[in-house]
């Protein structure tokens, strides 16, 4: 074994092996589809809490967190690793992505999931393995409820993030029907954004977030 050790040390070292393929991550798969070459969870892995930072969606009436690629749904009190559900809009790519072009149009891979972004609502959607096909038809109103990505929510009295997600959301409902601005439909449908964001995060405030 100890021989076994010095061998992969020596290999790292001389760059026979580059570091991260030759550490360990148990309960972790590498992704080396499109050269993308990033390690995520294993689905079905269970988790006592999502990652800090973590949005949250509704989807078609299920809850789900993604955080950096992954997607997570509740389970019982905890968390599983599930696949990314297609048709879900997020307004945002992982940190690290691996853009694809099929059939003439530019998809972001990460963890067996691809993204198509809607310049018209500025959106990426989860869409499932592409072919060499023709473009996509116009994108549909935005089903979910995805948090305005333009603020920082910090819990003040140690909210978790199951609760912290609750909040942003029944916040961000109050904040439309108040001023008509929806920032997850195209156009914002009524109202003022700014108006939505002053709205929204005087509710936060009030629930005990700092709102930055």
């Amino acid at each position: 074994m100890q021989v076994l050790k010095t061998a992969c040390l020596i290999a790292v070292l001389c760059g026979i092996v580059p570091p991260v393929l030759a550490q360990e991550h148990r309960g972790e798969h590498f992704d080396v589809a499109h050269g993308h070459n990033h390690y995520y969870p294993v689905r079905e892995t269970h988790f006592e809490r999502v990652p800090l930072g973590a949005r949250y969606f509704e989807h078609h009436g299920e809850r789900y967190w993604w955080h950096e690629g992954v997607w997570y749904r509740p389970y019982g009190r905890a968390y599983v690793v599930v696949g990314a559900p297609i048709g879900l809009y997020v307004p945002l790519l992982p940190s690290v992505t691996t853009a694809v072009v099929v059939g003439g149009l530019t998809y972001y891979y990460a963890n067996e999931t691809y993204y198509y972004y809607h310049p018209d609502i500025q959106q990426y959607e989860v869409v499932a393995t592409p072919a060499a096909a023709p473009a996509p038809a116009a994108a549909p109103p935005v089903t979910h409820y995805a948090t305005s990505n333009d603020i920082f929510v910090y819990p003040r009295n140690g909210q978790g993030t199951e609760q912290t997600a609750k909040d942003r959301y029944e916040c961000h409902a109050w904040a439309v029907q108040q001023t008509g601005f929806d920032p997850t439909v195209a156009g914002g449908g009524r109202g003022n954004r700014a108006e939505y964001q002053r709205a929204e995060a005087a509710c936060l405030d009030s629930r005990g977030y700092t709102v930055k």
